[in-house]
């Protein structure tokens, strides 16, 4: 497996990447393709920088990038950066498959979506069917139920990123929050003792400051983001577009984590052809870098892309 520092336009600027490339490569062959999408708020060396290797060693081609304002890539000129705003995801995303589709040695393109990355996969795959097909992990396809269950929370965190939007328009600096309540600061006890994730002991060991990805771990990462992203990212395309999906599709998913509903109200809306792997023994976040979820998973989606 070999892996190349590469760049590709999007909205004008330059997006940093990784190509991941099978064993022997060689570019006088076809390959198929996988873009990746990652969860919020990641850059390309976390999730993507877990499964990039694995689908090389099934013999796939596989792009790994930073979206608009995350990680290597700029964000725009007089804009921030920590700045994952999802209509823009898609639009990254599409960018990326004009990319692929630009590689003299790629046959075919596919899509790897996890956790967030699964909505902006499926979104960007409604008009865009130079996506051959899907494949979703963990994914957060229907977010709606999980986002707006207390909608008087949600209005809270609308008002505040309103405001945000207001402050940064009005003095011209970054407004930098927390989203998930973990800070690169906070220590595992901190961040639990929190009460305001029902995840946090999952989510701290890898996103948390001694996370297996965390800031420490990954030096172009933080947990800190952009103020006024929840008036984007409360906004979920891929579920009321599902039964919109034409390409085949594969969803895999835990059916104990807290996170089940964003696929399952997904997978019932779908009216192409699909498959569904269920399990019960891994959480969200197993999904992301535990050994044995990563490889049943990368399995499944390469015997899936090879149909």
């Amino acid at each position: 497996m070999a892996v190349q520092r590469v760049t590709f336009k999007s909205f004008g600027v330059e997006l940093a990447a990784y190509l991941f490339f099978p064993a022997g490569f060689d570019e006088s062959k076809k390959y198929k393709a996988i873009v990746g999408a990652s969860p919020f708020p990641q850059v390309k060396e976390q999730v993507l920088g877990t499964y990039g290797p694995e689908m090389a060693k099934r013999g796939f081609v596989f792009l790994a990038f930073d979206y608009l304002g995350m990680g290597d890539s700029p964000a725009l000129p007089g804009e921030f950066k920590q700045s994952r705003y999802m209509f823009r995801l898609i639009e990254n995303t599409w960018d990326a498959v004009s990319y692929l589709g630009s590689l003299p040695y790629v046959e075919e393109v596919y899509g790897l979506g996890v956790c967030q990355g699964g909505s902006i996969i499926a979104s960007a795959a409604v008009t865009d069917h130079r996506i051959k097909k899907l494949a979703m992990i963990s994914g957060m396809m229907a977010a709606d139920d999980f986002q707006w269950t207390d909608k008087a929370v949600v209005n809270q965190l609308i008002e505040a990123s309103n405001a945000s939007a207001q402050k940064m328009y009005e003095t011209g600096e970054p407004d930098y929050i927390s989203p998930i309540g973990l800070t690169d600061e906070h220590s595992r006890e901190e961040f639990i003792n929190l009460g305001i994730n029902p995840m946090a002991a999952e989510t701290y060991d890898y996103y948390g400051r001694d996370g297996v990805k965390g800031p420490k771990a990954v030096e172009n990462f933080t947990n800190t983001h952009i103020g006024d992203q929840p008036m984007q990212s409360l906004v979920s395309i891929g579920e009321h577009y599902a039964d919109k999906i034409v390409q085949p599709s594969l969803i895999i998913y835990s059916k104990t984590a807290f996170t089940a509903i964003c696929s399952t109200q997904f997978i019932e809306k779908l009216t192409n052809e699909h498959e569904v792997i269920a399990l019960d023994e891994f959480g969200h976040v197993d999904f992301y870098y535990k050994p044995e979820a990563v490889k049943l998973s990368a399995d499944a989606v390469a015997e899936f892309f090879e149909k």
